[in-house]
């Protein structure tokens, strides 16, 4: 048994290889199952400005 990866043999390679790409594949597949059907459609709603106000006396402090 091989306890570096620099000693390591190609076969031992291709299966940290191999265990990577089956792992990764594990994650993406639990991902998109886990995402179910939701419904991603957006409506837009705008949100117009209303008329400026102007204040005389606040107990607010100013920060410019």
């Amino acid at each position: 048994m091989n306890h570096s990866i620099q000693s390591a043999d190609r076969a031992t390679h291709l299966k940290i290889v191999f265990v990577a790409l089956v792992a990764g594949f594990a994650v993406a597949s639990f991902g998109i199952a886990a995402r179910g059907n939701v419904d991603y459609s957006q409506s837009a709603q705008v949100i117009k400005a209303g008329k400026p106000v102007a204040l005389t006396s606040s107990d607010l402090s100013m920060v410019r």
